[in-house]
Order: C-alpha cells, then structure tokens, then sequence
C-alpha cells in the first residue's frame, strides 16, 4: 500500500482525522463511534492511544463534539470545523492546483504590531499564510488575487494595526515574477509536488482492477497528502511560473486515484463505521 515512508514523513492524526471527517461526515448529520474511528486508523498505522488523545483534543479546540449512545461515544463536526472542512473541499474541487485565470490584482497586508506581542503576531502570519499570503518585506505580506481580509483576521482584534491594498505592479523594476520569487519559495512549492508525484504517480499508472481491498486507507492517506499540498500552494499565477510547473500533473493523479477508490472505500465504509444521526431520538 501507498505510504508516506518515501517522503520520510507521516501526516499528523489531527490531519488524518480532519481529512476522514471531510469525506465521510461533511454535508452529512453524522457522527461516528471512536471503537470504529480506531479501527479504520490502525490499517493506517495510527495506535488506539494516538487516535483517542487526537479526539481529546480535537473536543478541546472546538473542532468535534461528543455524543453519548449508552456506553459508547461517537464524535461529530462542530460548526467551525464545517466551515474549516468546506474550505478544504472547495480549495480541492472548485478552485483547483493550478491558476489560469489570475487577472493581474495583488492583496497587500501591512501591519506593525508592539514588540512584546509575540503571539498576536504569531497568530496573524498563520492566518495569512493559510489564506495565500507572503511576506514581501518586512510588515509587508502579498498574495495574488483579492482575499477578503477582514475574514482572515476576522477575531484576533488587530484592525486598527492592519492596512489592506490592491492592486497591479507598475512594471520594472517590480515585475510579478520579482513579487513571487521574493514573497514565495517558489523551489519549495514545486519540490511538494513532485513529492507527491513520486508518491502515488506509480499507483495512478497502474491497471484499475476494481479490487482495492485497502480503498478506505489509501483514500484517506491520499486525501489527506494532497490537501497538504494545495495548502502550502498560495494559488499562484501560471503565467510566472515555469513551464513544467509539477501542479497539474499532481493534480491530474489525484483525480485519478480518487475517482479509483472512491466507491470501493464507500463500501468499506459503510461496512466499517458505526455511525449515528446525533438529532435523532434514541431508542
């Protein structure tokens, strides 16, 4: 089975559980059994003890909610990991991993926050970072396109420290090109793709045979690999990029591999999850 020994690296419970909640559980009035959840996660490779520390936080940080049933509980969304998840889903199958349709526009950030506030600061860099921003110099952040920043930071408390721009370089000596190359590695982008190309590109290759007794695990590290590409990929414009820019051949295997499992894992599934409808009246 497909792993992540290649890369020398494994995806994170929290990860791995995000992404299983986003295809089994999202747009769904479900929620499923932690005996079930521990189950699945050990074909992947993840122990008993890691999966129920992962619920345990995952409670805590107000991404999952518990739900008894007798003596067995079962874990569903909150509506802040919805909101966190659909993000995800749309990032993967509406917008896409490669950007043809950039019209020229940059969002700038500048802020200038006190010293002493180390964690508010922390807090707005991975805020932008997550929404495709870069730091262009310093206090300075870009990203292509127009982002709705005041929903980016929306609750840190920090606009009266921000100024938000857009708009188009004036040409030399600041080309678009210049702005990507300084706000973004570039060379780090790529190499995340072509990573996961070697990782499942031989998968992707091979004859369907329809059988995939492991379709539920390997669409579960698959999904999980791939948002983490999308997600370190600030959408930047085609136009700037080299021409064997590695996103649509990623792309394209992901695609693939995911049509590929998804009906023989939504059998395992169903075989496999002890799952409930937490509105609905207990016997």
């Amino acid at each position: 089975m497909t792993s992540f020994d290649q890369a020398g690296s494994v995806p994170r419970p929290q990860s791995l559980m995000l992404s299983f909640f986003g295809i089994h559980v999202l747009g769904r009035d479900t929620a499923l059994s932690s005996s079930s959840l521990i189950d699945v996660f050990a074909q992947a490779g993840i122990t008993e003890e890691a999966v129920r520390s992962t619920l345990t936080r995952m409670v805590k940080r107000g991404l999952l909610e518990r739900h008894r049933r007798g003596r067995k509980t079962y874990f569903g969304l909150t509506p802040r990991a919805v909101d966190v998840l659909q993000e995800g889903h749309d990032r993967i199958w509406h917008t896409g991993a490669v950007n043809r349709t950039w019209d020229g526009t940059w969002t700038l950030v500048g802020f200038s926050l006190p010293e002493a506030w180390r964690s508010e600061r922390h807090d707005l860099r991975s805020r932008l970072v997550w929404n495709g921003f870069g730091p262009l110099q310093n206090g300075l952040w870009v990203a292509p396109g127009t982002v709705d920043v005041p929903e980016v930071v929306a609750g840190l408390g920090l606009d009266p420290y921000l100024r938000v721009f857009r708009g188009a370089v004036a040409g030399a000596p600041t080309e678009a090109r210049t702005v990507l190359r300084s706000a973004f590695d570039v060379e780090a982008i790529a190499k995340g793709y072509e990573e996961f190309l070697a990782r499942w590109g031989a998968d992707a290759e091979a004859p369907d045979d329809g059988g995939e007794p492991d379709a539920l695990v390997r669409q579960l590290l698959l999904h999980t690999d791939w948002l983490g590409q999308v997600r370190q990929d600030p959408h930047l414009p085609a136009e700037h990029l080299p021409e064997d820019w590695p996103a649509g051949r990623a792309e394209h295997v992901f695609r693939t591999l995911a049509r590929r499992y998804e009906e023989p894992a939504r059998r395992q599934a169903a075989d496999t999850l002890d799952m409930i409808t937490p509105g609905a009246a207990q016997e």
